[in-house]
């Protein structure tokens, strides 16, 4: 079993930045995808970011492309998102996921094994 734990979601201005965090508690990733999507109020979850822990391999959503950067700390157990730019569009509730599989970064909510509860990132214009 992993837990997944959010922080750093708020209010921010349009062009402004966050950084969102994840710290996974239960066991240590290794041949695990992480990553993040968000939800929309009416809208369905959708992939933002994702990353291959033990290699770094990286995949992003074209919304968010040159703007947001997934990173991880191994020390910590812990995945980031740095949300650069942010645009109102860009208001979601942000959730950090994982799975254990061994290639390849999953985008669909379907495949994802856990969740986190989710921190919610509001973008002024």
């Amino acid at each position: 079993q992993v837990q997944l734990v959010e922080s750093g979601g708020g209010l921010v201005q349009a062009g402004g930045s966050l950084r969102l965090s994840c710290a996974a508690s239960g066991r240590a990733f290794s041949s695990d995808a992480v990553g993040w999507f968000r939800q929309a109020p009416g809208k369905e979850r959708e992939f933002v970011a994702g990353m291959r822990w033990s290699g770094g391999q990286t995949t992003y959503a074209d919304s968010v492309k040159g703007r947001f950067t997934i990173s991880r700390d191994y020390a910590k157990n812990t995945v980031y998102l740095q949300m650069n730019s942010l645009k109102s569009e860009d208001t979601a509730v942000y959730y950090c996921a994982s799975k254990w599989l061994r290639a390849g970064i999953p985008v669909l909510p379907r495949e994802i094994d856990y969740w986190g509860q989710g921190t919610q990132v509001t973008v002024s214009s």
